[in-house]
């Protein structure tokens, strides 16, 4: 019989599939046999990379962001019942799935609803800390309460400095069984040529993917460098065109995207976790403008900014000259990990 695995990252940006990638892929190689479950996007980016591996439709979180950093939070506070009828929804359908067929083991990257009292449940996140100003210490209360349930938590970044995602992965006292795997990414660096100077790599829920690619679509045409845009849209079809200086993908996958990235000098880009560990993986010179109002990505921008790897701005006050800070900043740079996953998936032969 084969031995099924669940894994079900957050359709919440790509994110959370891209870094399921390389989990999927060592479940293959270790003879498992991964079942994906998720929703929207996700779902999309992860058959077109998978295409003839067993998928499973969840119930959509259906979250939206703020048009201003300021109302971020309220809006975040008016999604919260939302949440709450998502996770009780995946709750139902994870029960379904188990009653209908047998699951060794499952893999939830940030879907809170996604585990089972009689399969071992694992937990994916890098953020043991939950960042949100004055109510930091109420939603990591929350937060963590919801992965207690859980069997263990697998953390993607080194246990120990430097690393990182700082204090969100790394704070002051843990009472959660947390397994630190090594930063994840589906990337292999190579030295290419440099066909572009610039890569612009969008993604991230709206309205804010689309005033920023605006944004950045308005600044750079009065620029006369190599341009590539990938916009983070996944659709049934590649499409591909060009304006003046700029090549524009509506997404790219797998090698398309690894190659893209290694022959681009520059990475302008959210600073989202694995987005982060990825340009990290493939030693990325990288400008960050975090999602207005998500305190995780300004938290992750400001660090990389003080520790003189990456600059970042504020999405308003982004401009050509804002490229200048560069010169002055290191890049990031790769953690050298080889990730034991024989090991690792072995807590799934425990049931």
């Amino acid at each position: 019989m084969k031995k099924k695995v669940l894994i079900a990252p957050l359709n919440w940006g790509l994110g959370h599939a891209t870094r399921c990638i390389p989990i999927i892929n060592a479940l293959i190689k270790e003879g498992l046999t991964p079942v994906i479950a998720s929703d929207g996007a996700a779902l999309d980016l992860l058959k077109k990379e998978f295409p003839d591996t067993e998928t499973k439709e969840l119930p959509s979180y259906n979250i939206e962001y703020s048009k201003t950093a300021n109302t971020f939070k309220l809006k975040m506070v008016l999604n919260s019942p939302k949440i709450v009828r998502a996770i009780k929804a995946e709750k139902k359908a994870i029960e379904e799935l188990v009653a209908k067929d047998h699951y060794h083991g499952i893999i939830s990257d940030n879907r809170l609803g996604v585990r089972h009292r009689n399969v071992p449940s694992v937990f994916i996140t890098h953020q043991l800390t939950v960042l949100s100003g004055k109510t930091t210490a109420l939603s990591t209360k929350i937060h963590n309460k919801y992965i207690k349930k859980f069997d263990v938590c697998w953390v993607p970044d080194m246990a120990d400095s430097p690393n990182l995602s700082g204090v969100l992965g790394h704070p002051k006292k843990v009472k959660l069984p947390v397994t630190y795997l090594g930063p994840l990414s589906r990337f292999c660096y190579q030295d290419l040529p440099k066909e572009y100077d610039i890569m612009v790599l969008l993604s991230g829920p709206e309205p804010q993917r689309t005033l920023l690619e605006n944004k950045l679509f308005k600044e750079f045409k009065q620029s006369d460098k190599r341009i590539v845009f990938i916009r983070g849209l996944i659709e049934e079809t590649h499409k591909t065109y060009h304006k003046d200086n700029i090549t524009v993908h509506n997404f790219l996958t797998g090698k398309d995207l690894q190659n893209t990235i290694n022959s681009s000098s520059l990475i302008i880009s959210r600073s989202g976790y694995t987005t982060v560990m990825d340009l990290a993986k493939l030693n990325k010179r990288a400008f960050f403008i975090p999602t207005p109002g998500q305190s995780e990505q300004e938290y992750l921008a400001d660090r990389l900014n003080s520790n003189k790897i990456a600059p970042s701005c504020k999405q308003q006050d982004f401009s050509l000259k804002e490229l200048y800070k560069l010169s002055s900043y290191k890049g990031l740079s790769s953690f050298s990990t080889d990730i034991d996953y024989g090991e690792l998936f072995h807590f799934f032969q425990r049931k």
